[in-house]
């Protein structure tokens, strides 16, 4: 869609911050977006949940950081009204960039509701994406695995850029795979070479150097999920062309500052609910420095990650603390890979 979101948007060099449930809430979008993704995408929204009257404005899952631009709202279902109805209130309460339908979540307990059910009846997700398009003036995409359990991406993407979607992501695996083996990048590339609107890749993506690499298949760019997570530096490198891998002090303030965003954004007085969902992101950023991990893991409050992170703040150097080898890797080709 010219002058469209997401074709300014790729006007820019970059990537874009993948939807990861548990993960991709307000404050990890925020620094994904302040370090220079293209775009970010929210957790996915059930879209009967946003018209049924169990959810409100304020649901964490939508609801947007104070300022926080170029955010995508994502929606799984597999009901053509009701997915107008809640794309239309998720313009109003959530003011996104764009509208995301997902095609590709392989969890079992939204089977029949939508997700990479979709793959198996494809005329129903055209329709889904027909019907989204018709309540709302902004782009709306989709997101698709390869297939359900073979690959027939190419012709699911083709139905989709007929139904309006003005881009299409593609995760390189099927849903019966799962997260198991490795992404088919040359099934992606076929994708991108077959429909006429912008293709974005998915999959196994780590490193800058391997996102480069992955972009010379002809997609328009490349979502990163799992490779962000504790690294939004990886956005820097590949909007800047830059590979510096920051120092200790960087990141250990920079995890600091993401707890601190995490306090203020759900804003509960105890912490104990805040602060929780961090403790698998935190270690993330400091995977050389294995001796603050077991406080981290165990954090309740952002004074226990102060805490936790009191002899890095201070100092640009990697403290002379032996480094394990076990749990989260080393930084590989200037960033972490995360093993997972």
């Amino acid at each position: 869609m010219t002058g469209g979101f997401y074709s300014t948007s790729l006007s820019r060099p970059g990537a874009v911050l993948a939807p990861m449930a548990g993960y991709t809430d307000a404050p990890m979008r925020q620094l994904a977006a302040e370090h220079g993704a293209l775009w970010t995408v929210s957790e996915m929204i059930s879209a009967r949940g946003l018209v049924s009257g169990g959810d409100t404005e304020k649901l964490n899952l939508g609801r947007p950081y104070a300022g926080e631009r170029g955010r995508v709202v994502q929606l799984f279902g597999a009901d053509p009204d009701v997915l107008a109805a809640a794309t239309s209130r998720a313009e109003a309460w959530f003011a996104p960039a764009a509208i995301d339908l997902n095609m590709g979540c392989p969890v079992p307990k939204i089977r029949g509701k939508g997700g990479a059910c979709l793959l198996q009846t494809p005329d129903v997700a055209y329709t889904l994406v027909r019907a989204m398009r018709q309540a709302t003036g902004l782009d709306v995409s989709a997101k698709i695995r390869l297939g359900w359990d073979h690959d027939r991406s190419v012709e699911v993407a083709q139905g989709l850029a007929a139904a309006g979607a003005a881009l299409i992501t593609v995760h390189g695996r099927t849903s019966a795979q799962r997260y198991t083996g490795h992404a088919d990048w040359d099934a992606i590339a076929r994708v991108a070479a077959a429909v006429d609107v912008p293709v974005v890749g998915s999959g196994d993506i780590t490193s800058a150097d391997l996102a480069r690499e992955r972009q010379r298949c002809g997609v328009a760019a490349v979502m990163i999920g799992r490779g962000a997570v504790g690294n939004p530096w990886i956005f820097t490198a590949l909007r800047d062309g830059t590979e510096a891998w920051p120092d200790v002090g960087t990141r250990a303030r920079t995890a600091l500052r993401h707890a601190e965003l995490q306090a203020a954004f759900y804003d509960d007085d105890s912490g104990r609910l805040t602060l929780r969902p961090l403790r698998k992101v935190l270690p993330a950023y400091l995977p050389d420095v294995p001796a603050v991990r077991d406080a981290l893991v165990q954090v309740v409050t952002v004074d226990d990650v102060r805490r936790a992170l009191a002899p890095l703040l201070d100092t640009p150097d990697t403290p002379a603390w032996p480094e394990s080898s076990e749990g989260i890797g080393r930084p590989v080709a200037g960033y972490a890979v995360l093993q997972r």
